[in-house]
């Protein structure tokens, strides 16, 4: 008896461990539960629309990554290549970009590894640390310039009733500056010549699924866009995913939906609370941009953004600073996490260094961005 209790703790710790946000999400919400009675209000609390969005999105891409349609973007591009800067450069700027339609993290995912036998295979081994470093700045970056690029620039899009134009502009001026910092950074040094050669090829593309999930992407662009009502576009998208990809249902990020119900619910209760809700609203004022990336870099952005949104309307400032809080420690974002686990994986990886090299560049980014921002808002 006394082994299977201790098989169960060693699985719940690892399991903490593994989703850690969502943890804490389910803990924080669960005690603001002894502090205001559960009733119906309960169900207030819940933006629906948010939730039903990221699930849609989280369904379509795990879709368009099946048909390996980003890989074979990337090939595509790479082919020709005959220098190493032209080759490190189109790495980076892969993530960046594709990250406003796909989110961080799944950028991440696809291109870091293809980074990873590229560069290997092209003998630029002793390049990988700093190529995924800035892959993982760019899908950072990337990503915060449009609503559906990362979960907490959905929620604030939502929240905020922003329109698409003026989201677009807030964020525009910041992955200008990201995107000529990074072709600096890439494009400076010696050039070498090079041979691309890939592992394994791309799998073809089953043209019928990929027209229904271009469909599908535009469906829910036109609920991004508010022309398409939510509970349309989930109907859809939910029967067309029991229909034809049912296999996909695995790949949907469940934790991150919890984690956000987590905070719906914890954020609804300390709202109900004169107390809390006054202090942490005396706090913020005048300071979110600064208070939510000095947040970001304890518990991420996405629970930061959670958190203070509750107490706040100035929107644009808090946006602002929990896009600008994805730099800064390996866990400001949590897509960070991901490009570092690849790594620490390869053989001969050198991790210290990683982290030398995350650090720094990640603080000349912060420094760069914060003194466009003094200039632009201050």
């Amino acid at each position: 008896m006394l082994d299977n209790e201790d098989n169960l703790a060693i699985k719940i710790i690892a399991f903490i461990k593994k989703e850690t946000v969502f943890s804490i999400a389910l803990l924080l919400g669960t005690l603001s539960m002894f502090l205001v009675t559960p009733s119906k209000a309960y169900f207030g609390y819940f933006d629906w629309k948010v939730l039903a969005l990221l699930f849609c999105m989280m369904l379509i891409v795990a879709g368009l990554r099946e048909q390996w349609i980003f890989r074979r973007l990337a090939e595509k591009l790479t082919l020709n290549v005959k220098n190493s800067k032209m080759l490190e450069l189109i790495l980076v700027l892969l993530p960046f970009f594709s990250s406003m339609l796909i989110t961080n993290d799944v950028a991440l995912i696809t291109f870091v590894p293809f980074a990873l036998a590229l560069l290997e295979g092209a003998g630029l081994k002793h390049r990988v640390i700093y190529i995924v470093v800035l892959q993982t700045i760019a899908a950072n970056l990337g990503s915060m310039l449009t609503p559906i690029g990362n979960p907490q620039n959905l929620y604030l899009y939502t929240l905020s009733g922003m329109q698409i134009g003026e989201f677009l502009c807030a964020m525009l001026p910041f992955t200008l500056i990201s995107l000529v910092t990074l072709i600096l950074l890439v494009t400076f040094g010696k050039k070498d010549e090079i041979v691309v050669c890939f592992e394994k090829a791309a799998m073809p593309i089953h043209k019928k699924k990929m027209a229904m999930l271009a469909i599908l992407f535009l469906l829910c662009m036109g609920t991004v866009i508010r022309v398409v009502d939510w509970r349309v576009s989930f109907a859809i998208v939910l029967v067309a995913g029991i229909l034809f990809f049912r296999n996909l249902f695995r790949e949907v990020d469940y934790y991150l939906l919890g984690t956000f119900c987590g905070f719906f619910l914890f954020i609804g209760n300390m709202k109900q609370l004169p107390a809390v809700s006054n202090l942490i609203d005396t706090m913020l004022q005048g300071h979110e941009m600064f208070i939510s990336f000095l947040l970001s870099q304890v518990i991420s952005n996405v629970p930061a953004t959670m958190l203070l949104s509750g107490f706040t309307s100035v929107y644009k400032e808090l946006l602002i600073g929990v896009n600008m809080g994805g730099l800064g420690t390996l866990i400001a974002s949590l897509a960070s996490l991901i490009s570092y686990k690849f790594y620490a994986v390869t053989k001969d990886s050198h991790k210290g260094k990683y982290m030398l090299v995350f650090t720094t560049y990640n603080l000349l980014f912060i420094v760069v961005l914060m003194l466009a921002y003094l200039v632009l808002y201050r």
